[in-house]
């Protein structure tokens, strides 16, 4: 797969990494309440030492008070210190578990000792910071005794204040790094569905890939959802991307072999839901609507739908024409929608559908049919039954309908070598179902102008009308 490949997956799954994004973020935020939170305060004290007057000046010795920075900061660990500012606060916890919870540290160069503690609320975290520094002044006093010409005694040069907020958890970071985490599963997510996507895709180089053409395109529409599944021919109907993604097939059968173009044409797909039905309908009605005569056969005599999608009766059709119980000029029917159309219904159903197809009396009506019309067939699905493979025998070839998104490759692979072993010929591939936004977007931009011209054409042609009469 090419880059190009990844990049339009990303495209198709962004639903699934935003999702996964706002799962990452909404996980971290969950974790962040479930969190006890810790607060931090912190108190500074400096180490001086004592002052006195000497000959009526103030003496201090206040390089004595830094070469004793070293051993307060060992004295801050004792276990004395430790008592009296439990002592002081009336904790009920542990010796070791207060001591965890105080930084002791001094600022390089410098007379300063700062303490850091940590507990669960503010008002205990600036407590412990202020009682600690205390407890060390209070011991530092009993250990050098008053009448050391070198006494050291340490003030409370900043007094801890209440932190506002917990220095734990970090809901920002967290958030950021479940977001981010969130982001990246997405995107792995939907690597790793495209890498082992084998849906066929209306932006893939399908062509390359089956080495069959792909001579159509049908987008999704919700005009061929209804219970007729008919473009009716009015004039929003003309001017869909539907009407014009028919319009290019039909241009595309006509010019496919110039010198001989098909005549008796399948319209098949590798599935059930594929869509080939409604193509074969719409695809008759195109070229009918172009002024050629069709006749549209319902070669499916399993599960018939073309008299339902037109809106005609059933009754007799295809089989009992087969079966010498009616002459075909009696049961072909005309439709309302194009006095080019006609039908021949499936008829009833035979037990026996693939021998029926694969008759001499079926090639000989095609045979005699194509004479006067070009013949659109619509067959059962190749994967399901043998009858589509068994009516491409009897055409000029047949046209394979693939549902985007939906069918894959291997059923592809397997419905052209269904074909290729009764020496059938595929005509090549429509494309049916692609959607017009999204990563899937069909990359033709027929439809677009199409759609433009929809919308805007009626305006430009009364705006050309205007000044033609004003002129």
């Amino acid at each position: 797969m090419e880059l190009r490949d990844y990049l339009r997956g990303l495209r198709r799954h962004w639903l699934a990494i935003a999702l996964m994004t706002l799962l990452g973020v909404g996980t971290a935020y969950g974790w962040s309440l479930l969190q006890t939170p810790v607060y931090e305060a912190t108190a500074s004290g400096v180490v001086q030492a004592k002052t006195a007057y000497e000959n009526g000046q103030l003496f201090s010795d206040d390089s004595a008070a830094r070469l004793k920075v070293p051993t307060l900061l060992d004295m801050a660990g004792w276990q004395e210190v430790a008592e009296r500012a439990i002592d002081e606060l009336g904790l009920t916890a542990s010796l070791g578990s207060v001591a965890a919870r105080i930084t002791v540290e001094n600022p390089e160069g410098t007379a300063i000792i700062r303490f850091t503690a940590r507990a669960n609320t503010p008002e205990e975290a600036a407590a412990l910071a202020q009682a600690w520094i205390d407890a060390l002044a209070t011991t530092v006093a009993v250990v050098d005794g008053k009448d050391s010409p070198t006494e050291i005694s340490i003030y409370s040069a900043a007094a801890a204040t209440v932190p506002s907020t917990p220095v734990f958890p970090d809901t920002r970071t967290a958030l950021i790094v479940g977001g981010v985490l969130g982001l990246g599963a997405g995107i792995a997510f939907a690597l790793i569905r495209t890498a082992s996507d084998r849906r066929v895709r209306a932006t893939d180089d399908v062509e390359a890939k089956l080495h069959v053409p792909v001579v159509g395109t049908i987008p999704a529409s919700a005009a061929l959802t209804g219970t007729s599944k008919l473009l009716t021919g009015a004039a929003d109907d003309r001017t869909s991307p539907v009407a014009e993604a028919l319009r290019s097939l039909r241009t595309n059968l006509r010019f496919m072999d110039v010198d001989n173009p098909p005549r008796k044409i399948v319209v098949t797909s590798p599935l059930p839901g594929d869509g080939k039905s409604t193509v074969a309908c719409n695809l008759a009605l195109t070229l009918a609507r172009s002024g050629e005569a069709v006749v549209l056969i319902d070669g499916d005599l399993r599960r018939p739908t073309v008299a339902i999608n037109l809106g005609l009766p059933g009754g007799a059709g295809l089989s009992d024409v087969l079966t010498g119980r009616a002459p075909v000029v009696d049961v072909l029917q005309r439709t309302p929608h194009d006095a080019h159309l006609l039908v021949l219904a499936a008829g009833t159903i035979p037990p026996n559908p693939s021998e029926v197809l694969g008759s001499a009396r079926m090639r000989q009506l095609l045979d005699d049919l194509a004479k006067h019309a070009t013949l659109i067939i619509d067959a059962p699905p190749l994967l399901a039954v043998t009858d589509g493979a068994v009516l491409t025998q009897q055409a000029d070839g047949a046209l394979l309908v693939v549902g985007v998104g939906k069918t894959n490759y291997d059923f592809v692979e397997k419905s052209l070598d269904a074909l290729r072993k009764v020496n059938g010929r595929a005509l090549g591939l429509v494309l049916n179902k692609v959607p017009l936004k999204g990563g899937d977007a069909s990359p033709y931009a027929a439809t677009a102008y199409v759609q433009e011209y929809a919308s805007g054409g009626s305006r430009t042609r009364s705006s050309s009308r205007a000044a033609a009469e004003s002129a």
